[in-house]
Formats: C-alpha cells, sequence, structure tokens
C-alpha cells in the first residue's frame, strides 16, 4: 500500500530527526484503521444485553420539577457502553438547562453528567472498557481519532458531538430511553444522562478508572472540580508566584483555588457577593477575599487592580455572567494578564469590552473541561484523588437518596451547596 509505505517513511524520518526508538509504540499508530477485530456485545454474564427497567427523574419542560418514571433503557448498540450509575451529583449547568436558557435544551430529557458507575454491558465492538469496570461517563469525548483529539491545542472531539448535541446516540441516532407508562421516547443530554438507575453512553464518553477509588468521590470529576482544576493548569498554565482572582467560589471556583494552591500562587483573590462562601474560600486556600458589595462606589476591577500594582496575571470567571466575564478580564494586568471564561451564559447573551484592553495585552480565552482529555486525564485526576494530592470529599456538602433530586435542585438554587450527591445504586 503505496500510502501506508508513505507514511511509515514520515514517522521513521520524524523518529530518527527526535532520536527516538522505532518501538512498538510506533508500530501501533501505523497499523491501518480499518483492521478492527470486532467483538460482540455483551453483559456480566456474558449474554447478549437485554432491555432494563430503571427508575429515571426526567425534566418533561423547562422551569418545571423534574419527574420520577420508570424507564425502559435499550441495550448498548455498537460502540456504546451501558453503565449502570452508583452516584449522581448536581452541577449549575443541569440547572441551567432546566431554565430554559439553554440554546440546545431539550425536553423531554434525562438530565445528570456528573457521575459515577459500574459498565453494565458494552456494544459491539466496544473494547476500552467490560461489563464491572468502573467508570465516570464524561460529557467531553475523547475518540484519539479525529482531527481535534490528534491537536494538542484542544481537547474538544468532533466524533460524537453532532449527535449528543441532538439528544441521541451515533449508532441509529435514536434515543435508549422510554418511559414505560407512556411509551415516549426521551431524550439524552450531554451525551451522558446520569439522573438515571441505568444509563448508555458512547465509549468514547466513558473514562475506565482504578477501582478501589471511592465512586462517590470520583463522580465530581465529571465536570466542576476538573474543570476548575484544568482551567488553572492546562487552560492559564499559571507558573509559580503569580497572582491570580476567582470570580464565584462555587464549586468550579474553589476547584480553581485548589489549583492554585497546588501552581504555588503567590495571591489568590476570591471574589463572590455571598459572604458565606467565604469560609470556605479562606479554608480552600484564598489569600484575600473580596465581596462587589463592600465597594459600592468602585467596580470590582478597579478594587481588584489597586489591590495588585496594576492588576492580577490571571483570572476566572466561574459564574456564567457576561458582566462579570467583563470585570475579570479588566483586572488583569496589562501586557500579559489572561482572563479564563468558564461560566456558562444564557442564550443570546454576548460578551464586551474596549478593544484597548485586548490591545495593550490582555488575552481571553475559554475552557471546556479544564482543557483534559477525558478517558485519558480523568484516570490521572483520580490517582491523584487516591494519592491525596487533590481534594473531592470536601466538595460533597449533601448526601442524599436518589429520590430526593428535586430537593437537591432547591438547595443548588438556594445556594446551600457545593456539591449535592445522590446515591443511585
Amino acid at each position: 500500500n503505496g500510502a501506508l509505505l508513505l507514511r511509515v517513511g514520515q514517522v521513521l524520518q520524524k523518529q530518527l530527526q527526535g532520536g527516538k526508538p522505532f518501538g512498538s509504540r510506533v508500530l501501533s499508530s501505523l497499523r491501518p484503521r480499518s483492521v478492527v477485530t470486532m467483538t460482540a456485545a455483551v453483559d456480566a454474564n456474558g449474554q447478549t444485553p437485554k432491555p432494563i427497567e430503571c427508575r429515571a427523574w426526567v425534566a418533561y419542560e423547562a422551569k418545571k420539577p423534574l419527574t420520577l418514571e420508570t424507564v425502559i433503557v435499550d441495550p448498548p448498540q455498537k460502540g456504546e457502553v451501558r453503565v449502570k450509575i452508583a452516584y449522581t451529583a448536581l452541577c449549575h449547568t443541569d440547572a441551567y438547562t432546566l431554565s430554559g436558557q439553554d440554546p440546545e435544551g431539550l425536553f423531554p430529557s434525562i438530565l445528570g453528567h456528573e457521575a459515577a458507575g459500574v459498565v453494565e454491558s458494552v456494544g459491539e465492538g466496544v473494547t476500552s472498557v467490560q461489563p464491572g469496570d468502573h467508570v465516570i461517563p464524561c460529557y467531553q469525548a475523547y475518540c484519539q481519532h479525529c482531527k481535534m483529539c490528534d491537536s494538542k491545542k484542544t481537547n474538544l472531539c468532533a466524533s460524537v458531538r453532532n449527535w449528543t448535541g441532538k439528544g441521541v446516540m451515533k449508532a441509529d441516532s435514536q434515543s435508549r430511553f422510554t418511559v414505560k407508562r407512556t411509551g415516549e421516547k426521551i431524550f439524552h443530554f450531554m451525551g451522558t444522562s446520569t439522573f438515571t438507575e441505568y444509563t448508555v453512553v458512547h465509549e468514547v464518553s466513558c473514562a475506565k478508572i482504578r477501582k478501589d477509588a471511592d465512586l462517590e468521590s470520583a463522580s465530581l470529576l465529571g465536570c466542576g472540580v476538573s474543570t476548575g482544576l484544568g482551567a488553572v493548569w492546562n487552560t492559564a498554565k499559571v507558573e509559580e508566584g503569580a497572582t491570580a482572582a476567582v470570580f464565584g467560589l462555587g464549586t468550579v471556583g474553589l476547584a480553581c483555588v485548589e489549583g492554585l494552591v497546588h501552581a504555588k500562587a503567590a495571591k489568590i483573590i476570591g471574589v463572590d457577593m455571598d459572604p458565606g462562601k467565604f469560609e470556605a474560600g479562606k479554608k480552600w486556600g484564598c489569600t484575600d477575599l473580596v465581596n462587589p458589595k463592600d465597594h459600592p462606589d468602585k467596580a470590582i476591577q478597579d478594587v481588584i487592580v489597586e489591590m495588585t500594582d496594576g492588576g492580577v496575571d490571571y483570572s476566572f470567571e466561574c459564574i456564567g455572567n457576561v458582566e462579570v466575564m467583563r470585570s475579570a478580564l479588566e483586572c488583569c494586568h496589562k501586557g500579559w494578564g489572561e482572563s479564563i471564561i468558564i461560566g456558562v451564559a444564557g442564550s443570546g447573551q454576548v460578551i464586551q469590552t474596549r478593544p484597548f484592553q485586548l490591545v495593550t495585552g490582555r488575552v481571553w480565552k475559554g475552557t471546556a473541561f479544564g482543557g483534559f482529555k477525558s478517558r485519558v486525564d480523568v484516570p490521572m485526576l483520580v490517582d491523584k484523588f487516591v494519592n491525596k494530592e487533590i481534594k473531592l470529599k470536601d466538595y460533597i456538602t449533601h448526601q442524599m437518596t436518589f429520590e430526593q433530586l428535586n430537593e437537591a435542585f432547591d438547595l443548588l438554587h438556594a445556594g446551600k451547596c457545593l456539591r449535592a450527591v445522590l446515591k443511585a445504586n
């Protein structure tokens, strides 16, 4: 095959130029992708998977409480994994979609995207996980083969995005959820749908983790904690001695603070309008805490600029408020300051600032899942947790039953919890 020989030559040339050995890892990368050994669909008993009946919380429409239903979860199809959810947590993104502000929000659907569980069965062709494996469903896929995954510039993956954004699975553009009572099909959410006792996800969205990790704590790595840590470590790449401001001291903001502490930032300013969050800010490592309400005659960016001799090196917006996004940029030091947008704003909202803010060297960036490549980096984060290098348990303020989901949403809206985690199975 001429194309394959050309590829071999190119790789050999790169290896020789880089002084690297021509080993098995290189050989494996040269195998034609069309040569695949297909595996059959199988469950934990070695049998062909069958439909499962279980309980799930269905969001029938925006701004309404969720309804606990008995649903039928279809067997996983080609490239899919059916997961028995052990624990699922609430994230503000779930509340954002339920509010009706999400332009991709679909109803009826099963929300939820922070969870951990055990593989119940796998579909045809699945090789990276098997029944019994402990996994974290990840809304950010990682296929390893698309041009996005091949790039070192992003963690975004294009392999299943066109389907997850429409609430269906790639194999047949259909949902795997049906309400038993009515026969109605239910949309998937973010490719995860974890507010259910069983869910079906794409293999490329399923991160296999070590079995000795506590699943309740590990569930938080499906979104919030990973996003905050990664915003600091991957997107901003904060260096030792840097100064930073974190806007919003919820789970994501505190994870940013934790990441900054690990990066040995010299000054970490926590910004929040709720002074009740300052105790957690101090516990996580903020060196300063600022309430904009204490400065009614001055913009918060001006307050921070004065505190830091010209502005911080890095800022992180963890709220999803476009006005705060502007403040976060404008509190950065001219010439090199970087502001990272993490929060998700409502549909149709836009960010704005004077172009001069960017002309004079400030940088505006965004991040999704903290820049982590899910199936590779989530297991690494689990290792860090098991080795007591990062917090997870401390973010859990409420441990609740599966039946208490609507109560957990009330706590989230009231700002009375960091993470409420529900035991599903």
